[in-house]
């Protein structure tokens, strides 16, 4: 008989991929050494898109300068309601 039930402990107790499957549960997979991903969801070496990856690029909504300016208007917004709001 083989011993193999005995020597899955530490596999079993090791830490688990934090990505979330379609269904909305987690991976259950267990996690590549060091990182937080498993092997089919990031967590090997080379995986994924490289940074600033034009190709992935659609539209350019989430870029810094986008963000930014979202963020100037609607502080810009804000104190123009307040402004308002004093003014009545």
């Amino acid at each position: 008989m083989s011993d193999h039930i005995r020597n899955t402990g530490p596999m079993l107790a090791g830490p688990r991929c934090d990505a979330k499957t379609r269904s909305g549960g987690a991976c259950r997979s267990p996690a590549v050494s060091g990182r937080k991903r498993c092997r089919m969801h990031g967590g090997a070496h080379g995986s994924g898109a490289p940074r600033a990856n034009q190709n992935a690029r659609k539209h350019g909504l989430f870029t810094r300068d986008a963000i930014a300016e979202r963020k100037r208007i609607q502080t810009l917004l804000g104190e123009a309601r307040k402004l308002l709001e004093a003014m009545k």
